[in-house]
């Protein structure tokens, strides 16, 4: 079984949400959120308000990035929103296997030429 890929999702929502909201408090967004993206195949692990400069961050994991990408264009369509950003993550061992693809790599940073 592959194992699922995780996702930030930090995002703002747009006035006409925010006053929905208050209007009606008791309604659930964690779940919301929740079934919306297990309908699509992800799991929300997390749902959190938040102050700064995004109004809320989501943890989610997914099969892959079409997956996250679809959630994402399915939240914006909806128009809830005024701004939203996935950031991909990776546990400590996708980052050492990238680091050491990093150190194999053949690179020449610009201006540098290859000895031959």
């Amino acid at each position: 079984m592959k194992a699922m890929s995780h996702f930030l999702v930090q995002f703002s929502y747009a006035s006409a949400s925010i006053k929905g909201m208050i209007g009606q408090p008791d309604v659930d967004r964690a779940a919301e959120a929740s079934a919306m993206a297990a309908s699509l195949g992800a799991k929300l692990l997390g749902y959190w308000y938040a102050f700064g400069e995004f109004d809320g961050v989501v943890l989610m994991e997914a099969p892959d990035s079409r997956v996250a990408a679809s959630i994402a264009m399915a939240i914006r369509a909806a128009g809830q929103l005024s701004r939203l950003e996935t950031t991909v993550l990776l546990t400590m061992d996708e980052a050492r296997e990238a680091m050491r693809k990093a150190a194999a790599a053949s690179h020449l940073p610009p201006g540098e030429k290859e000895n031959r």
